[in-house]
């Protein structure tokens, strides 16, 4: 019940609009450029900028939203993926350019107000199979020795974000690093300590509940649960807090009790599985805010620094209400390509088991796929035509909860009404962008 073994590959798209921060307390959110309809650049800085959210974290160094947060104010974590630490790890050479293009070019005066580069994503996860454990801390070494040429070392920190599944127990206290992990993990640690860099961790209490039909509900959330787990003299009502103090223990076991924590995403995704909805992520994030704004924090971690809510976006300007369907009156038996077209490009995750429309049968199913496919077109007429099966109507054709979504203009700062579960986080839901906080 201390979800210790998360398995996140599979979900992260639905949370890439998590939780960051830095060494003080602020609000901050990851930004995620994979999308159907990526958002404007600078309409994203502008909604940051309503929100007071004074950090952000990109998962790649994007050089149209580098440039829309210059001058800013905004601090920025900058993400260098799993796939370039193998030659990152090997060339010094190489590790210097990457510095140069994407950190040296955006600071200074008036510039990007770069401050933390996220070496790698989750490069521990146990599906990976070892594949990037041993690039870590060799690029963390080119990367440090990079900045100092660049005169960067002092203001500019090296991270590295970790699954929660690089440490395991079955009680918060006897957390330890995974066995195979324990000599990197010391390595990697002892050089965050060195250089002033926290530990940044991403805890998903939702994947545990989506992974075991045993683990209890209500410890997934904040109020409470009638499963608590007892460590000695703790008691643990939620999952969060359990898997926190799991790692506050592996650090305990190599030497670092006091290592900062960030949280580096948080959340719950809205649709696409079994408890997986709007209500179940409100409840979560509300119960996580409540739960930050306690200054309770964790049994082994007490005290948390206040957090902020957000505004929602502005000036959203929406599509005509039409919407794409399959013809009733037209042969359906070979649909097959068609629908498999459709949600290559666009976003059909509520069909999946437990997903809202995963109930409305074959026929409602191609229709959410036509229709999803045509939004992301922007309505464009070619684009419900699927040889003569597709059909432009006027007429919802959402079914109780499963809603057909309308797209939104190139002009408004979301792309998709609802394109995506971490779309609809980041525009329209008070309760999706997240609250960090170092523990």
């Amino acid at each position: 019940m201390l979800e210790p073994r998360i398995k996140g590959a599979a979900f992260g798209a639905f949370l890439l609009l998590g939780s960051l921060l830095g060494a003080e307390s602020a609000i901050g959110v990851n930004w995620g450029t994979v999308s159907f309809h990526k958002l404007k650049p600078s309409a994203v800085v502008d909604l940051l900028k309503d929100n007071k959210i004074e950090k952000v974290k990109l998962f790649e160094a994007e050089p149209d939203a580098l440039r829309a947060l210059a001058g800013s104010g905004i601090q920025v974590m900058v993400g260098i993926p799993n796939d370039l630490l193998a030659i990152l790890s090997s060339s010094p050479a190489a590790s210097d350019l990457w510095v140069r293009q994407n950190v040296s070019a955006y600071v200074g005066k008036d510039g990007v107000d770069i401050r933390y580069v996220a070496v790698g994503n989750e490069p521990f996860l146990t599906s990976y199979a070892g594949q990037y454990v041993n690039y870590v801390v060799p690029t963390l070494l080119n990367l440090q020795q990079s900045l100092a040429k660049a005169n960067l070392a002092g203001s500019v920190k090296l991270v590295v974000p970790c699954n929660a599944d690089a440490y395991e127990a079955n009680l918060p206290s006897q957390g330890a690093f995974r066995p195979e992990l324990t000599d990197i993990m010391t390595q990697l640690v002892s050089f965050l300590n060195t250089n002033g860099s926290p530990f940044v961790v991403n805890i998903y209490p939702f994947l545990s509940l989506y992974g075991s039909s045993d683990f209890p509900q209500d410890y997934a959330f904040f109020e409470g649960t009638t499963h608590p787990v007892t460590d000695g003299n703790n008691v643990y009502t939620n999952a969060f807090d359990g898997n926190f103090d799991t790692l506050v223990a592996a650090l305990t076991k190599i030497g670092y009790s006091q290592m900062p924590i960030v949280i580096g995403e948080v959340g719950w995704p809205t649709d696409g599985a079994l408890n997986a909805n709007l209500s179940a992520a409100r409840a979560f994030n509300q119960g996580l805010i409540n739960h930050v704004l306690s200054n309770r924090g964790t049994p082994l971690r007490p005290g948390v620094p206040p957090m902020d809510l957000l505004k929602n976006a502005r000036n959203v300007q929406y599509l005509p209400s039409r919407w794409c369907i399959a013809d009733p009156t037209k042969d359906l038996s070979s649909v097959a390509n068609h629908f498999r077209l459709a949600c290559s490009e666009a976003d059909c995750t509520t069909l999946n088991y437990g997903g809202s429309c995963n109930g409305i049968g074959a026929k409602g199913n191609i229709s959410y796929a036509f229709n999803s496919y045509y939004q992301l077109r922007m309505q464009n007429s070619q684009s419900c035509d699927f040889d003569g099966i597709g059909l432009v109507t006027f007429l919802n054709p959402s079914v109780g909860e499963c809603r057909f979504l309308v797209g939104v203009t190139d002009t408004s700062f979301a792309k998709f009404r609802a394109c995506s579960n971490r779309l609809i986080y980041l525009v329209l839901v008070l309760w999706g962008l997240r609250f960090l906080g170092v523990y």
